[in-house]
C-alpha cells in the first residue's frame, strides 16, 4: 500500500470549530507520575497495560471529534521529552479544531524499567502500536491519522498498511526511511549500533550517569549539550533517557534501525 497524499489537519477540518479548543502550557514539573498540560483543554497522563506491557499515553479527548490524531514518537520514544517539545507546538496550529488526540510512548523507554531490561526489537515496536489501536481505538468511528516522527513515520506506515480499515492517513515528520550516507553524524551512530559490544559500553556509559545523582547528572550534561538544549530536554535526558532499560533500547532500536537500511539497500 502506498503512502497516500495528505492534505494538512486543519484543511481536513476545514471551516470547523471545536467548543474545546486545545492550547496548553505544559508543566514544568516532572517529579510526579501524574503530568497534564494545562491550559482551555487538559492532556490526562496514563500508564496503560498494551499487549502485557507498560506503556506511557498522554491523551486529550474532544467531546464531539471529527478526527483522532495519534502521535508516534522517533528515537529515543520518551513520552514527556517528544511531547514538551513537538505536541505542544503541533497544538498551537490544530487550536480550536475538533480532534481527539494520544501520544504513545515505544516499550520499555521510559522513567521506570517494567520489563526488567528486556530490549524490543522495531518489529516489536511497530506490533506494540498495532495492539494499542485494536485494543484502545476499535470503538474509534472517526478517521485515525498517525502522525509520525523519524522512525516513527517508518512504524506508521507499517501501522497503516496493516490497519488500513481503522487507519485513514499517515503524516511523517522528518521521515526515516534510509540512513544518509552524507551525514557524518549518521555514520558515526549506525558504525556504533551494528556493533554489539559498542551498544553495551555505550550503554553501560549511560547507565553510569543515569545512576547518578540528580543534580550531578544535570550539571554534567548541561556541561556537554546545555548549550544547544532546551532546560526541559535536559531534564528529560536526566530522569528518563539515561535510565539503564531505556538507553539500551534506544541503541538496539538504533542496531535494529540500521540493519533494516542495510537489508534494504542490498534488495535495491
Amino acid at each position: 500500500m502506498l503512502l497516500r497524499p495528505v492534505s494538512p489537519i486543519s484543511a481536513l477540518l476545514s471551516n470547523t470549530k471545536s467548543k474545546f479548543p486545545a492550547k496548553c502550557i505544559i508543566h514544568s514539573k516532572m517529579g510526579s507520575e501524574s503530568k497534564s498540560l494545562v491550559g482551555k483543554k487538559s492532556a490526562n497522563y496514563r500508564l496503560a497495560n498494551i499487549s502485557g506491557f507498560k506503556t506511557d499515553l498522554l491523551e486529550i479527548n474532544s467531546n464531539e471529534p471529527k478526527l483522532h490524531v495519534l502521535l508516534i514518537p522517533g528515537n529515543p520514544g520518551v513520552l514527556y521529552h517528544f511531547t514538551q517539545n513537538f505536541w505542544s507546538h503541533c497544538m498551537s496550529y490544530w487550536e480550536g479544531l475538533p480532534l481527539s488526540q494520544a501520544c504513545i510512548s515505544h516499550i520499555s523507554q521510559s522513567k521506570k524499567d517494567w520489563e526488567s531490561r528486556r530490549l524490543f526489537s522495531l518489529e516489536e515496536q511497530i506490533d506494540h502500536k498495532i495492539s494499542f489501536i485494536e485494543q484502545e481505538l476499535q470503538d474509534v468511528e472517526v478517521p485515525i491519522i498517525l502522525v509520525g516522527h523519524s522512525i516513527g513515520s517508518y512504524i506508521s506506515l507499517e501501522v497503516l498498511k496493516r490497519c488500513h480499515k481503522k487507519v485513514t492517513y499517515c503524516v511523517g515528520l522528518y521521515p526515516f526511511l534510509a540512513l544518509n550516507t552524507a551525514s557524518s553524524t549518521q555514520s558515526f551512530i549506525r558504525r556504533l549500533a551494528m556493533s554489539p559490544a559498542l551498544c553495551t559500553a555505550a550503554s553501560a556509559i549511560g547507565a553510569l550517569f543515569g545512576a547518578l545523582p540528580s543534580e550531578l547528572t544535570g550539571f554534567l550534561v548541561k556541561i556537554f549539550v546545555g548549550k544547544s538544549w532546551s532546560s526541559s530536554a535536559v531534564e528529560a535526558l536526566c530522569t528518563h533517557i539515561l535510565k539503564v532499560q531505556s538507553f539500551a533500547n534506544q541503541w538496539f532500536l538504533c542496531y535494529m534501525i540500521s540493519y533494516f537500511d542495510s537489508s534494504l539497500s542490498r534488495s535495491i
